[in-house]
């Protein structure tokens, strides 16, 4: 199986902690070159140092920039590629807060329409060029199951991540002739502050305990077990590699089996 990545340019978003981070360390390891995107540069730096280099001519890098900023984060992401082209874009952002969509303020709909959607479209945009200049392009989306089943009191997220899902099937059309795959990755429950706060949010809302609302959530996953973050590196990795030259257009839970639809 084909899965080395010698050679390719990588950017990962959301890089400095959790699902991101994990990600950029997987694609590291297959021998691309990775710049990591975040808010922070101090931990970005971080990240980069502890990053693998599997080859002499393997460079990582970091991009300090905030998705909801798009002229910057316009100006920065083509200022990288123009320097080393990008073939693989993981876009990867916190999801919005919880909540049900019914009681939402439409500025909670607008604000992470701008960080998902229109920031993957900024970056999408940024990187396009070198990946049909090379005829290679992977974009992995890291979403949610909430696109095929809507998660209770994830109501802005449901709906974004549904548009997103969208917009990537969209484009699987439309770029797939030049060698550009397009492609989503659904995490299920995963060990991250994004599962932490989900959890402590069910605990406010009910006066459960943070374990009462595990041992539920688990109930619901037939392995038994929460994921880890390395887990969920390892699909996105897979979908961005030569290997997975011909899977273009799906939306690839990774969730223990919790989904009950096919």
């Amino acid at each position: 199986m084909q899965l080395q990545l010698n050679g390719r340019h990588a950017l990962v978003c959301g890089a400095s902690q959790g699902i991101g981070r994990a990600a950029a360390h997987e694609l590291a390891l297959l021998g691309a070159d990775v710049t990591v995107l975040a808010r922070n540069a101090e931990t970005l730096a971080e990240v980069v140092e502890a990053l693998p280099r599997t080859h002499a001519a393997q460079t990582h890098a970091f991009i300090a920039a905030d998705v909801a900023e798009h002229d910057t984060l316009r100006r920065k992401v083509e200022g990288t590629a123009s320097a080393a082209p990008i073939h693989i874009l993981i876009n990867n952002t916190g999801g919005p807060p919880g909540g049900p969509a019914r009681s939402a303020a439409i500025d909670a709909f607008t604000d992470a329409f701008q960080r998902h959607l229109l920031a993957n479209h900024v970056l999408l945009q940024a990187v396009l060029p070198g990946m049909r200049d090379a005829g290679f392009g992977r974009v992995v989306n890291v979403i949610s199951t909430s696109v095929k089943e809507p998660i209770r009191n994830l109501g802005v997220s449901n709906t974004i991540r549904g548009a997103v899902a969208s917009w990537a099937k969209t484009l699987s059309a439309e770029l797939g002739p030049f060698g550009i795959t397009v492609n989503n990755v659904l995490p299920g429950y995963t060990r991250t502050q994004r599962l932490e706060q989900i959890i402590a949010d069910r605990v406010a809302a009910t006066g459960k305990t943070a374990q009462e609302i595990e041992q539920t959530m688990l109930a619901s996953v037939p392995v038994g077990r929460f994921a880890s973050a390395e887990e969920v590196a390892a699909a996105i990795a897979f979908l961005a590699s030569p290997a997975a030259g011909y899977v273009n257009g799906v939306s690839l839970a990774v969730d223990g089996g919790r989904m009950q639809s096919i």
